[in-house]
C-alpha cells in the first residue's frame, strides 16, 4: 500500500484516544485550561457522568474571535510564549486538548476577551468547525461538550457506571481545587445541589494558611484532625502539605493526592517515596491519606513525557525521593506518640451497654440466670450503664473483694508526662494510666515493641551495620546487564553489610553479609537488588531486609503480653514511649494506646 497522509479529522481522534480516555480527562483538561487563564472563579457541570453534556465556565482572561478560531486547531496554544519546553509554568502546552475533545463530540465554545466589546462563539461538531457568531458572554469561557465519543462509539462501551464516572470527574476537580485554595470552584452533576469549594484567599502553593480549610472542605475534618504538617526544603526543593497519622489509614492509595509544582500526578518515584517513609509504621496492605505539595525549578522536572501530563521524570530522582522520605519520617516523629483520634469514639461506641442483665430482667429471668447473661455492645445505645447497674445492686454488694478496683489514684503526681500515671494492669497486657484530663489505655507488648525496634535502628545508624564473613564466598550468575548494575553500586551496598565483587562480566561475588540477616538466601537478595537498580536509581531492598530483620528481632525481645507489671516498671514504659518516636504505633502499625477524655467518660454515664 502506499504511504498517505492521514487526514486531520483522524488525526485527532487518534490524538483523543490519548487525551481523553474518559469524561473526567475531559473535565481535567478544560479545568485546566481554565486555571491557566487565570480563572478565579470555575464552574464545572456533568450529565450522566459526563457523556451527556461536559459545561466548564470560567472568568479568566478570555479569547478575541481570532483566537477562537486558533484555538481549536492541532498543536495551537498560548503556553509557550518563549517556545522552551524545559521551563513549562502552565498545565497545558501541548494544544492537544481542546480539538482532541472537539474531534469526538459535539462542542461549543463561547468566550470574550478583556478588553473586546461583545463575545464570540463556535461550534465543532465532529471535527465539523462552523463560522464564528456573537454571543452574550462576560468576560471569561464557556465550553460546552456534548454526546461525547459519539464519533467514535466502540470508547463508549468502556466507559463505567454513570455514578462511577461522575465520581472521576469530581476527583480530578477536587484535586485542582487543593493546589488553588484562591479559586473558587462549583461542582454540579445531573440535577443534584451544586458543591461550593469557597475561595480561601491565597494560593497554597504561596504558602498561606488556607491549606488546611481547603482540605478539610475536600478531604473532609477528619483526615486533618489525624494529620501532621509537612514542610521542608533542600537544595532548591521544598515540600509543604499534610500527611495522615500511621494509625490512620485505608485499603487503597486513593486518598494519596501528589502535586508537583501544583499539578496532579500519579508517579512511581513520588508513591515509591510514600511507601518508603511508611515503611514500618503502616500495617501490610494498608495506606496513608496525605495531601503533599511539591515545588520543583521548572528546569529540574520534565512533564512533557505523556499527553495526559499525569506522569513526570526528575532530573536528580534520588533528591526527590529522599526529601519526601525525611520530610514525612521528620513529620511523624515530631508529632511524637500521637495516635489518631479515631479509636477514641470507637472504644467509647463499644462500651455502651444494650440489653445484658438489666434485659434478662425484663424478660422474667431469675436472679441466677440474670447473672449470668451476657452483656450484648452496641454503638446505637443510648448509654444506659447506670440504669443497668441501679437494677443489679447485689451484684456489687457480692462481689469478692479481689475482684474490686483497686489502686485508684485521686492525685496526679508532678513529674508525669503526656501519657500521664499508671494505674493498673489489667489481663496482664493493659496498662491503664491516668492523665490530668483523661484515661490512657495502653497495649504493653505494642508499646515496648516499637521501643526496641527504635533503639535498634538508631544503632545501626550509629554504630554501623556488622559485617558477617563467608568462608566460602557466594557466586552469583545473572545477566550482564545485572550484574554491572549491581557492581556499580558496590559501594553502597558495602555500608549496609553487603560486600561484592565482579567476577566476570555476567557472575558477581559475594563475600561479605549483614550479621542480621543470618542464614540469607544471598542469590535472591542480589537478583531483587538488581531488578530494584533497573527500576529505581537507588535501592532501598536491603535496608528494607534489615529493618525488618530489626522489627522481628524486637517483636521477639519485647514485653510478652501476661507478663505481670510493677507501678514503676510500667510507669518507665510510659516514660520510655513520650521519649520514642512513632511510638503511637508498632512496628506492624497497630496502635499501642487509646485515650479516652474525661469529658468523653462523663458523657458515657450521663454526667453531661
Amino acid at each position: 500500500m502506499l504511504i498517505r497522509r492521514l487526514p486531520e479529522s483522524l488525526v485527532n481522534r487518534i490524538a483523543a484516544g490519548e487525551v481523553v480516555e474518559r469524561p473526567a480527562a475531559a473535565v481535567k483538561e478544560l479545568v485546566e485550561n481554565a486555571l491557566d487563564a487565570g480563572a478565579t472563579r470555575v464552574d464545572v457541570v456533568l450529565r450522566d457522568g459526563g457523556q451527556t453534556l461536559i459545561r466548564v465556565t470560567d472568568n479568566g482572561r478570555g479569547m478575541s474571535r481570532d483566537e477562537l478560531l486558533l484555538a481549536i486547531e492541532r498543536h495551537a496554544t498560548s503556553k509557550l510564549p518563549d517556545e522552551d519546553l524545559w521551563n513549562i509554568q502552565s498545565f497545558g502546552f501541548r494544544g492537544e486538548a481542546l480539538p482532541s475533545i472537539a474531534s469526538v463530540s459535539r462542542m461549543m465554545i463561547a468566550s470574550r476577551g478583556q478588553g473586546c466589546d461583545e463575545a464570540w462563539q463556535v461550534t465543532i461538531d465532529g471535527g465539523e468547525v462552523s463560522d464564528p457568531k456573537p454571543s452574550s458572554l462576560a468576560q471569561g469561557t464557556q465550553v460546552e461538550v456534548r454526546d461525547l465519543f459519539f464519533a467514535t462509539p466502540a470508547r463508549l462501551k468502556f466507559l463505567k457506571t454513570v455514578r462511577t464516572e461522575n465520581d472521576y470527574a469530581r476527583e480530578a476537580v477536587e484535586r485542582l481545587a487543593m493546589a488553588h485554595s484562591n479559586v473558587d470552584f462549583t461542582w454540579q452533576e445531573d440535577d443534584k445541589r451544586p458543591i461550593r469549594f469557597a475561595a480561601q484567599g491565597q494560593n497554597l502553593l504561596e504558602g498561606d494558611e488556607t491549606l488546611k480549610r481547603r482540605l478539610a472542605d475536600i478531604i473532609g475534618d477528619e483526615f486533618v484532625d489525624n494529620a501532621v504538617l509537612v514542610n521542608a526544603t533542600r537544595e532548591g526543593l521544598s515540600i509543604t502539605g499534610y500527611t495522615g497519622l500511621p494509625t490512620h489509614h485505608k485499603p487503597t492509595a486513593r486518598a494519596q493526592y501528589l502535586f508537583v509544582n501544583g499539578r496532579p500526578v500519579r508517579d512511581k518515584i513520588l508513591l515509591s517515596a510514600v511507601r518508603g517513609a511508611y515503611g514500618d509504621v503502616l500495617p501490610s496492605g494498608r495506606y496513608p491519606m496525605l495531601a503533599l505539595f511539591l515545588t520543583v525549578p521548572p528546569r529540574e522536572v520534565d512533564v512533557n513525557v505523556h499527553p495526559t501530563k499525569a506522569e513526570v521524570r526528575f532530573r536528580d530522582s534520588s533528591l526527590v525521593r529522599g526529601l519526601i522520605v525525611t520530610s514525612i519520617r521528620k513529620a511523624l516523629e515530631q508529632a511524637g506518640q500521637y495516635t489518631t483520634s479515631t479509636l477514641a469514639p470507637q472504644a467509647l461506641h463499644m462500651l455502651r451497654v444494650e440489653g445484658g442483665a438489666s434485659a434478662a430482667y425484663a424478660q422474667g429471668f431469675s436472679d441466677a440466670q440474670a447473672r449470668q447473661a451476657p452483656l450484648h455492645w452496641s454503638a446505637t445505645s443510648s448509654g444506659n450503664a447506670a440504669a443497668v447497674y441501679a437494677e443489679m445492686p447485689h451484684l456489687m454488694a457480692e462481689a469478692p473483694l479481689s475482684a474490686r478496683p483497686a489502686g485508684v489514684v485521686t492525685e496526679m503526681p508532678h513529674t508525669v508526662g503526656r501519657l500521664g500515671a499508671a494505674v493498673a494492669q489489667i489481663h496482664g497486657t493493659f496498662i491503664v494510666a491516668q492523665t490530668t484530663d483523661s484515661v490512657v489505655i495502653v497495649d504493653q507488648h505494642a508499646a515496648h515493641e516499637r521501643i526496641v525496634y527504635e533503639k535498634m535502628k538508631q544503632a545501626l545508624e550509629t554504630q554501623g551495620i556488622k559485617r558477617q564473613i563467608l568462608l566460602i564466598p557466594e557466586v552469583v550468575e545473572m545477566d550482564q546487564p545485572s550484574a554491572a548494575r549491581v557492581v556499580s553500586r558496590a559501594g553502597q551496598l558495602a555500608e549496609l553489610g553487603l560486600v561484592i565483587e565482579a567476577f566476570g562480566d555476567n557472575t558477581v561475588l559475594v563475600r561479605e553479609i549483614p550479621a542480621l540477616l543470618g542464614k540469607a538466601d544471598v542469590k535472591t537478595l542480589l537478583k531483587d537488588l538488581a531488578e530494584e537498580f533497573a527500576e529505581y536509581e537507588d535501592s532501598h531492598g536491603l535496608r528494607d531486609r534489615l529493618e525488618a530483620v530489626c522489627s522481628t528481632m524486637a517483636c521477639h525481645g519485647s514485653v510478652r503480653a501476661g507478663r505481670a507489671l510493677n507501678a514503676d516498671e510500667m510507669n518507665a514504659l510510659l516514660r520510655q514511649m513520650e521519649q520514642t518516636a512513632n511510638s503511637g504505633q508498632c512496628n506492624h502499625g497497630r496502635p499501642t494506646y487509646v485515650e479516652l477524655k474525661r469529658v468523653d467518660l462523663e458523657k458515657l454515664f450521663d454526667r453531661r
